[in-house]
C-alpha cells in the first residue's frame, strides 16, 4: 500500500461572524494577503530608517513616503494579480462573461500579474516624487517573500494548487475529487504538496538570502541589485516548482496531460515557466548591472 500523508483537518475559515442574516468570513488566505503586506511593509520601514545600509548613509525616500506607497502597491497587486490571472489563464472564459472578472471572491490571482501591476504602480509613483527607481524597487522587494510564503501556506490550507501525482512518502492525500483523480485506479492518490515547496524556497530562502544580502553585504548600495535578485530567485523557483506542480486544468488534455502551454517535439513548458523565465533572464541582467557599481 502507498504510503501517504492524510491532509490535515484545518477549515479553510478562521472564523465567522453572523450579523443581520449576513455571514462575514475571515479566511486564512485573506490573513496571508494582510499580514504579508503588512510585515513587508515593516521590514521597508527598517532598511529605510537604517541609514547605514545605503550609499552616502543616505535613504532613497522618507519613511512617510514609504506608507504613501504602499497604498499604490496594494492597489497594484489587486489589479494585476486579477488581471493577470485573467488573461494569462483563463482568457475564453472571462470574455464570454466579462462581469466574472469583478468576483474576484471567487479566487483567481496570478503573482507575474500581481507583480507587473506593482512594477507599474511603483514606477508611477516614484516617477510622480521624483525619487530612485531601483533603489525604491529593492526597498519594496525586500519584504515580498514574507506575502508569498503566507499565500502558499494558505493555498496549502484551503488544498488547492496542488501537485502532481507522486509515490514520495511525503506525498499528501489531498481532498476532493479533482485531486483524487489521479488515473490510476487507486480509492486514494498523493501528490506533491507543491504549495509548500514553493513556501520554502520562493518565501524563507528567499527572504533569508535577500535580507542577508542588504543587512550584511551592502547589497542596498548597489541599486537594483536586490531587486534583480529576486526577480532571477522567484523565477528559478518558480521555474523548478512547475515540474511537479499540477497545471491549470483547462491547458489539460488527452493529448496533453502534463497541460504545456507550450510543447513541440515531445518537449514543452507550463505556463508559468513560460512567464518565469522573463524573470530570471530580467533579474541576470539586473545583477549584472548593479555588479558594476561600487559601494
Amino acid at each position: 500500500m502507498q504510503s501517504m500523508i492524510p491532509f490535515p483537518d484545518i477549515s479553510p475559515e478562521i472564523f465567522t461572524l453572523s450579523l443581520g442574516g449576513f455571514e462575514f468570513a475571515l479566511r486564512w488566505y485573506a490573513l496571508a494577503y494582510i499580514a504579508g503586506i503588512l510585515i513587508a511593509w515593516r521590514i521597508s520601514l527598517r532598511a529605510i530608517k537604517t541609514v547605514r545600509l545605503w550609499r552616502d548613509e543616505t535613504a532613497p525616500s522618507s519613511a512617510d513616503q514609504i506608507e504613501d506607497l504602499m497604498f499604490w502597491v496594494i492597489l497594484g497587486i489587486i489589479l494585476g494579480g486579477r488581471l493577470g490571472y485573467v488573461l494569462f489563464y483563463q482568457p475564453d472564459v472571462y470574455l464570454s462573461d466579462p462581469m466574472a472578472i469583478l468576483r474576484v471572491w471567487e479566487g483567481g490571482m496570478a503573482f507575474h500579474g500581481g507583480m507587473l501591476g506593482v512594477v507599474i504602480a511603483g514606477w508611477f509613483y516614484c516617477w510622480r516624487h521624483g525619487l530612485p527607481n531601483l533603489s525604491m524597487a529593492d526597498v519594496i522587494v525586500l519584504g515580498v517573500p514574507v506575502g508569498l510564503m503566507l499565500g502558499r501556506i494558505a493555498n496549502f490550507i484551503n488544498g488547492e494548487l496542488w501537485g502532481r501525482a507522486t509515490d514520495l512518502p511525503w506525498g499528501v492525500a489531498f481532498p476532493g475529487y479533482d485531486a483524487q483523480n489521479c488515473g490510476d485506479g487507486l480509492a486514494l492518490c498523493a501528490r506533491h504538496p507543491s504549495q509548500l515547496y514553493e513556501a520554502l524556497l520562493e518565501g524563507a530562502v528567499l527572504l533569508s538570502l535577500l535580507l542577508w544580502l542588504a543587512w550584511r553585504r551592502d547589497a542596498l548600495k548597489r541599486p537594483g541589485l536586490i531587486t534583480g535578485v529576486f526577480f532571477a530567485g522567484y523565477g528559478l523557483a518558480r521555474f523548478l516548482v512547475e515540474f511537479v506542480r499540477q497545471p491549470d486544468a483547462q491547458f489539460v488534455t488527452e493529448g496533453n496531460p502534463l497541460g504545456l502551454a507550450f510543447h513541440m517535439a515531445g518537449l514543452g513548458l507550463t505556463m508559468g515557466q513560460i512567464l518565469s523565465l522573463p524573470m530570471v533572464l530580467c533579474g541576470l541582467w539586473l545583477m549584472a548591472r548593479a555588479a558594476r557599481v561600487t559601494s
